[in-house]
């Protein structure tokens, strides 16, 4: 991939490393092991990894609060070396931790966020974001009676006073309650229907199986996975069928390789690898074990088995 052609990349990184320096007690840790990264202009893009893998590093980096140890980083095709307040400027960043004006409204907050950011007043557009995002009530109150939820829908408003091209949400509705959570992405997807580049981190994997077009896993420091989300979930090699015998079942058969779980109800959980079995294969195993099928069910895996495969299963 050329690095130099960044024209449809609204992230690009490769080869990123960050290395902490060490002290008497401890020694130097590598946070990031050569990351590369690339960001499509225009979609969803998922970075997910175990908690110390390094996705907040690596944001970090983006925004400029972390300085990298080696390797090369565009946003919007600024490198954030060269062109750092341009790269800083093309991003709007929700950070995980609830940091703000205590003392100030949200109205308050967000003039004061957009007038750091040079914003013209003819041009703002804080009461337009607040509305957008639940908050048109509570615009002349003070932040510190906000809930913790409305805290959050806030920071998503401050991120974008300044219309950034791209949007980086560090785990967005932690904490925030199924109809809020609801609310904000409906905003989300509506920002990324008028063109706004989605980077989310997230441990709601089925959010992110849900909204993401793309996804990099980080464990330890390095991308593990990067691809599209159907190709990810696809290239795992595991599905389960669930069977359900005729007749109660208190002993789990012996299916030879196949690895059984018998469940409170009743039914099997029969884990198997399509590229080396089928379905046929174990309902032969099943005949053979004097098991007769009711009904039988495929489970296909989803994005919370890659996971687990790539980062928890994968020590080495």
């Amino acid at each position: 991939m050329d690095f130099n052609s960044n024209a449809d990349y609204a992230i690009a990184a490769r080869g990123v490393r960050k290395t902490y320096g060490g002290n008497g007690k401890s020694p130097a840790k590598e946070a990031l092991k050569g990351v590369d990264i690339f960001v499509k202009r225009g979609t969803i893009f998922g970075l997910l990894g175990p908690n110390g893998a390094g996705k907040s590093t690596f944001i970090n980096i983006l925004a400029g609060l972390v300085r990298k140890s080696a390797g090369e980083v565009s946003v919007w095709g600024f490198d954030i070396d060269r062109n750092p307040r341009q790269a800083r400027a093309a991003l709007g960043i929700v950070p995980q931790e609830i940091n703000m004006e205590v003392f100030f409204t949200p109205l308050e907050g967000m003039e004061i966020q957009a007038g750091l950011y040079g914003v013209p007043k003819s041009q703002r557009r804080s009461m337009e974001i607040l509305t957008a995002l639940g908050l048109e009530d509570k615009a002349n109150a003070y932040v510190r009676m906000l809930s913790g939820g409305m805290k959050r829908r806030l920071l998503v408003a401050k991120a974008m006073v300044h219309s950034p091209p791209i949007l980086i949400l560090d785990e967005p509705t932690a904490g925030v309650d199924i109809e809020l959570r609801k609310q904000l992405w409906e905003y989300v997807l509506k920002l990324h229907e008028q063109g706004v580049t989605i980077v989310l981190t997230t441990h709601y994997l089925e959010e992110a199986q849900e909204l993401c077009k793309e996804i990099a896993i980080i464990n330890h420091g390095e991308v593990v996975a990067c691809e599209p989300t159907e190709k990810l979930i696809s290239s795992l090699d595991r599905k389960m069928l669930m069977v359900t015998p005729n007749e109660n079942v208190s002993v789990k058969p012996d299916l030879g390789d196949f690895d059984v779980d018998l469940k409170d109800d009743g039914s099997l959980a029969i884990s198997y690898q399509p590229s080396k079995s089928q379905v046929a294969d174990i309902l032969a195993r099943l005949n053979s074990a004097g098991v007769s099928v009711k009904d039988i069910t495929t489970v296909e895996a989803d994005l919370e088995d890659v996971f687990l495969e790539l980062t928890y299963h994968n020590k080495g």
